[in-house]
């Protein structure tokens, strides 16, 4: 009896190794919590799936790829460093548009509601936080949009460069920058939520574009792809739109 016990536990574990599915995700840091919230959702009905995820900012992991990252999905904060990736002939998609994001205004130390990019200007702004424009989208943007609020040349040398926006939200968190231009999907998460925000008119920069691909490596890899096709279910959507991403038409 013990014998055919045995058999049958070996049975099943067998067949749940042989289920089992991985796929591997580089991500803009943006994603941070509404990426983590998906995953965590999928996995509800796909217990035996493992999806791993390493966040930073898309340009170094657009770097990365090109030099061979082990990477099966590639979720960046725009559409031309996926774009990019398949001209190089890395890719085994197209780019796909996920979300357009946005960015804002954030303080811990007072109610950046209130305010607006031209209030910047004002000295009690000793340090201002946006990402590095030159690897991270987010970064970009926030460049644009102060250049487009012709505050620009006033704030330059105060600013704070983080190397992602997860990182420039935490010079702002903590104090060492008392504002900052930061990615509206991280403040709506519970750590930063406590404290209001001011939405920067979409009209000052480039949309925030934010495009997957993937990665030729991950061809035949089914659960990158069910992963994707989940990404734009209902479901999917509603979380997407909890932190404040959309797609055209939403």
């Amino acid at each position: 009896m013990k014998k055919y016990l045995v058999a049958i536990l070996f049975s099943l574990c067998c067949a749940t190794m042989l289920h089992a599915r991985t796929v591997s995700i580089t991500a803009a840091a943006d994603l941070k919590f509404c990426l983590d919230l998906l995953v965590t959702e999928y996995q509800k009905g796909h217990p035996a799936d493992t999806i791993q995820v390493a966040y930073g900012s898309s340009g170094k992991a657009f770097t990365q790829l090109q030099q061979g990252a082990p990477f099966d999905l590639y979720f960046s904060a725009d559409i031309e460093y996926p774009r990019k990736l398949g001209e190089a002939g890395l890719t085994a998609s197209e780019p796909k548009l996920y979300a357009v994001g946005r960015i804002v205004l954030w303080s811990d130390k007072e109610d950046a509601s209130k305010l607006t990019l031209k209030d910047l200007s004002a000295e009690r702004f000793t340090k201002i936080a946006i990402a590095n424009p030159e690897h991270a989208p987010y970064g970009k943007r926030a460049e644009e949009a102060l250049k487009s609020a012709g505050v620009w040349k006033s704030v330059e040398s105060r600013l704070v460069l983080g190397e992602n926006i997860s990182q420039t939200a935490q010079f702002v968190q903590s104090g060492n920058a008392p504002i900052g231009i930061l990615a509206l999907s991280l403040v709506k998460s519970p750590a930063f939520a406590s404290k209001p925000y001011a939405l920067i008119p979409s009209d000052l920069h480039q949309p925030l574009e934010q495009a997957l691909v993937i990665m030729k490596r991950a061809k035949e890899n089914k659960l990158a792809k069910d992963f994707v096709n989940y990404l734009f279910t209902k479901q999917a959507r509603t979380i997407f739109a909890q932190y404040g991403f959309t797609l055209p038409g939403e």
